[in-house]
């Protein structure tokens, strides 16, 4: 084991060393890089991944590898180890065959804190808000202490700073592998001591034992709280001790009397110095824990000579660390928060923070953090949540454990529910998380991420996409969106992935306004019918999907023997007009299931009919919003296929037809009926699946394959009809997909025929 007098001697000397940070991607180390930097050393990293943070850091001189290789360490003076590196990575074992020194981030940070007076932060929650609090208390206080805190501070500029005029080094303290007693601060405060991190600890009185032997090593105060009963079971024997809490016999005490939210989030406390009344403080961070920190940082700033009213403005000013109680993003019907709880205890500061903003709902997306931790306190999970109205369960982010059998985020979960809670559900995935609760949301609910893992993206994606809906409503005017709707509500295959953005627009100019955005934005468009001849992949469509289903979309009137009909305009209710008005040739729209946008992008047809063949003019946009006005010979229309309506986007059209009496017209109805039910499905279907090619009708072909009533999962060819395939009730669009696939396979190989497709594929694979 290496000394902390012989680090310290090797650190803060003239020559400077040669160090290797093994996990330098990591926030802890990355912030140990910057002391190393800024002492003169030569540093080196490796770690499995980038980050923004170690882009920052090669700009001040480190030199970063990735993946770990054992020649990292080669010819190294010392190396640094993340807690989370253990031995078999092969960098760290090269070091220890090469005998080179070793040393933990707390051995290193210790040893740089012999040359300053030392003021450490440490307890199972809270230190990261506490330790960046202070640091930001004591500068503005004008002491201008050096820090070290474990996690992106934007108000202090960097999680960690050096310079060697300060007098003070204030440092988050780490007590999940013991390491506190490697400290020898001046100053110690302790926020709180509970059962935490018992994959390293037997039991309590092993935790205990780490933070009395800390205060043992302290010179100065040790500040503590005295609402928590283990800081109070831990510090209260021991001599030059300060205790701060909400009871008037503490020695710095407040009486938290406001927390609200206005504009923002405020917290009112007054303090007191045993009997004399210091003054009132404001918070912009939230809630009854802050709070406390808050008056840690006081009782610490005042007995180091900084005034109370410097205090006050300092703490006024401050604005929290990256993923505690983070606001993502905010209006006035939805509010999205991360925070980094991932015990039992900040779980339920964290809800109790949450319910005093008084919305309506609050549904938590929770990520457990380590089997162990799972294991060892499931039962305290299991009440931790009574604060949330839904709670959804991702898989355990391992942190590097090897996994315990029989312990899941089903363990979470099954806690829960023994506890009573009555709305929680498993929900495994980390990237579709947010989805599940994005297209649940309701006016006046907050929604929180929470856990020590990467469930922050899950509410980055949301706050996201709620910034984005913001924009495309202002741009659309009248109309709805709704982020993630499922597209097997729109399709009649019934499959399909969510949509990013559904979008209904009412109006052409909200419409357009909407092209010109997403163009301008490069945001993906695709804008469809009533999904009849569609197929979506199981990821779903990104980007916006806008169904032209209401408003100026659904206008129709005939005009002559002609009729002028809007994008959004069924079929049907063209051959409904047409002979109410005694207008033929449109008895073949009778039973399919489209709308006239669809169909002219498609150029739909049957009975031996195709759209163009009645079309006068088509009224569309451009990507840059502008209306055109085309004409079939203007528009390459093929078999199925108008490739202009990919790039142009169909308002209305004029169709032709002729003088018919409304007997003609009903014998024809009559027979396109008759033929549609005796010659196609009736379950959920696309439509034809392939175009005809020129040897043989697809449907014919497919039949005399013998495919008929073939299935994969449970998509199935249709008995009927050869070239329709129907969802028996669940089958995915994966499932389709791989039956169309074996179509087109054996089609190939037992006739030499190419089959090529007439639905329209889209979206993303999952």
């Amino acid at each position: 084991m290496i000394t902390t007098s012989y680090l310290a001697s090797l650190l803060l000397v003239d020559v400077p060393l040669r160090i290797h940070l093994i996990g330098v991607a990591g926030s802890g180390m990355s912030a140990l890089a910057v002391l190393l930097l800024a002492l003169g050393h030569r540093v080196s990293g490796s770690d499995k991944v980038d980050t923004l943070e170690i882009r920052q850091l090669t700009q001040l001189g480190l030199v970063f590898e990735t993946p770990h290789r054992a020649e990292h360490v080669r010819g190294v003076d010392l190396v640094a180890q993340s807690s989370a590196v253990k031995p078999g990575n092969v960098a760290l074992d090269e070091a220890i065959r090469l005998g080179i020194p070793i040393a933990r981030r707390a051995d290193i940070l210790a040893a740089i804190m012999t040359y300053k007076r030392g003021i450490l932060v440490c307890g199972m929650h809270g230190k990261t808000t506490t330790t960046a609090m202070a640091a930001h208390v004591l500068r503005l206080g004008g002491l201008k202490p050096c820090h070290y805190v474990g996690a992106d501070i934007p108000i202090l500029g960097a999680n960690a700073r050096w310079d060697s005029e300060s007098e003070y080094f204030v440092v988050e303290g780490d007590e999940s592998d013991g390491s506190l007693t490697t400290y020898f601060p001046e100053h110690a405060l302790v926020l709180n001591v509970e059962p935490e991190h018992l994959d390293f600890y037997q039991d309590q009185d092993a935790i205990d034992d780490v933070f009395s032997r800390l205060i043992a090593q302290t010179s100065g105060w040790t500040f503590y709280c005295a609402d928590d009963a283990g800081a109070r079971r831990v510090c209260t024997s021991h001599p030059r001790t300060v205790c701060y809490g909400t009871n008037a016999s503490c020695d710095y005490w407040m009486e938290l009397f406001s927390s609200s939210r206005n504009g923002g989030i405020l917290t009112q406390l007054a303090i007191y110095h045993r009997k004399s009344f210091l003054g009132n403080i404001q918070l912009n961070v939230p809630g009854r824990h802050n709070a406390l920190n808050a008056l840690a940082v006081t009782a610490l700033a005042m007995e180091l000579g900084v005034p109370f009213d410097l205090i006050a403005a300092a703490l006024r000013s401050f604005r929290g660390a990256k993923r505690r109680f983070e606001i993502k993003f905010q209006d006035s019907l939805q509010i999205i928060v991360d925070d980094y709880g991932h015990h039992p205890t900040e779980i339920q500061a964290t809800l109790s923070t949450a319910r005093s903003f008084g919305f309506q709902r609050i549904i938590v997306m929770f990520q457990p953090h380590r089997y162990s931790r799972t294991q060892a306190l499931y039962r305290q999970f299991g009440t931790a949540f009574y604060g949330a109205d839904y709670v959804l369960v991702t898989d355990i982010y391992p942190a590097g454990e090897e996994p315990i059998p029989g312990i899941s985020s089903q363990t979470i979960v099954e806690a829960l529910q023994k506890a009573g809670h009555p709305r929680v559900q498993s929900h495994s995935s980390i990237a579709t998380i947010h989805q599940q609760v994005g297209r649940n949301l309701l006016e006046r609910d907050l929604v929180i991420s929470l856990g020590a893992g990467d469930i922050y993206e899950a509410s980055n994606r949301l706050a996201k996409d709620l910034t984005m809906r913001k924009r495309l409503l202002t741009a659309m005017g009248p109309g709805s969106i709704r982020l993630y709707e499922p597209m097997s509500k729109h399709t009649t295959l019934r499959v399909g992935g969510p949509a990013q953005f559904w979008v209904e627009p009412q109006t052409e100019e909200g419409f357009i306004d909407l092209v010109r955005l997403c163009s301008t934005e490069n945001i993906p468009l695709t804008v469809i019918g009533r999904g009849s001849n569609l197929l979506v992949r199981d990821g779903g469509i990104p980007g916006v999907v806008v169904h032209l289903g209401h408003g100026q979309f659904l206008q129709s009137q005939p005009n002559g023997h002609s009729i002028v009909a809007g994008a959004g305009v069924r079929f049907k209710q063209i051959s409904c007009m047409a002979y109410r008005f005694g207008i033929g040739g449109f008895e073949w729209m009778e039973g399919i299931p489209g709308s006239l946008g669809g169909g002219l992008r498609m150029n739909a047809g049957a009975m031996e009919v195709q759209l163009f063949d009645q079309v006068v003019c088509v009224r569309c946009c451009d990507q840059k919003g502008n209306i055109l006005i085309k004409t079939p010979p203007e528009l390459n229309v093929h078999y199925r296929n108008t490739p202009d309506f990919a790039c142009h986007y169909v308002l209305s059209a004029t169709l032709q037809g002729y003088a018919s009496s409304p007997k003609e017209i009903d014998h024809r109805l009559r027979e396109s009926k008759r033929k549609r039910h005796q010659s196609q499905p009736i379950a959920a279907s696309a439509g034809c699946i392939f175009k005809n090619p020129r040897e043989v009708p697809a449907g014919k072909l497919i039949e005399e394959l013998g495919l008929k009533n073939f299935s994969i999962g449970k998509a199935r060819i249709s008995e009927i009809h050869g070239n329709f395939i129907v969802n028996d009730g669940s089958a995915s669009a994966g499932e389709i997909l791989t039956l169309i696939k074996e179509i087109r396979t054996i089609a190939k190989r037992e006739r030499g025929i190419e089959l090529q497709t007439e639905v329209q594929i889209v979206g993303e694979n999952l």
